[in-house]
């Protein structure tokens, strides 16, 4: 990765997954070095390995990202958390504003980076198997309730939360999280978008969507607000994971 740091960052998108179990102990010791104290102290605190193996990997990315694409120190940044639980990076008021969003699930840890824009990203396991029918009638649109009521038994699972995660990289990215209803919203598939039920609300104009399979067993979504979403770059890798452990032996570089 070569770019040059804060370069046409407010028109582009980088967004990171790893995979938690391609992750070995010295790895995980590294990653964790570069959380800041209340970082560890929460991941200590779940109950679950699963649990805190998918937090700390979303946060070190999230500080990888951020020195990446500053050049600073992926220990040198403070996040503040919104009324509805979204982090947001803690800068200065002559400094470019790093928008920030974070999601994990089983085995799969994802980060998404952006500058000045809202941005939301969500994924999910696909083993995971919700009531779709039920959840689908009580929260999504009529037109997303007919898709997956019209899957096949063995797509409707990756039908619904395929629409699941795009609701939710929305939700997220305009910070109000669950607290949006879903039904006043609408996305589709093919090709990828999203109306509202109110045009004052907001306009389908405005947004970047992506969907993708990061691996055989996952789902992810990203929502990204611009005005000229036309002209917005979006990338969506595997983390670099060396790149990421190398971090936490030269803690004042944060280029990856």
């Amino acid at each position: 990765m070569s770019e040059t740091p804060h370069s046409g960052w407010a028109g582009r998108a980088l967004v990171w997954w790893l995979e938690t179990c391609h992750i070995v102990a010295p790895q995980w010791r590294a990653l964790e070095a570069v959380l800041d104290d209340g970082e560890r102290e929460r991941a200590a605190r779940f109950h679950f390995e699963r649990d805190r193996e998918v937090y700390v990997a979303a946060r070190a990315m999230a500080r990888g990202l951020l020195a990446h694409a500053s050049g600073r120190a992926p220990t040198g940044f403070r996040f503040a958390i919104g009324d509805h639980g979204k982090p947001e990076v803690v800068v200065g008021a002559d400094e470019l504003r790093w928008r920030l969003n974070l999601s994990h699930t089983r085995g799969l840890a994802a980060a998404a980076l952006t500058a000045e824009h809202d941005i939301g990203i969500d994924v999910e396991w696909l083993g995971r198997e919700p009531a779709a029918t039920a959840l689908a009638e009580r929260m999504f649109a009529p037109d997303e309730r007919r898709a997956v009521d019209v899957a096949g038994p063995a797509e409707r699972n990756g039908v619904f939360l395929t629409y699941w995660t795009l609701k939710e990289a929305y939700v997220k990215a305009i910070g109000m999280g669950l607290s949006q209803p879903l039904q006043t919203f609408v996305v589709t598939l093919d090709p990828l978008g999203i109306a509202f039920d109110d045009p004052a609300a907001d306009g389908p104009g405005s947004w970047v969507l992506k969907s993708a399979r990061p691996t055989p067993h996952h789902v992810l979504a990203l929502a990204l607000r611009h005005p000229t979403p036309s002209r917005v770059h979006v990338a969506l890798e595997p983390a670099p994971l060396e790149g990421l452990v190398a971090l936490a032996s030269r803690p004042g570089c944060g280029r990856i």
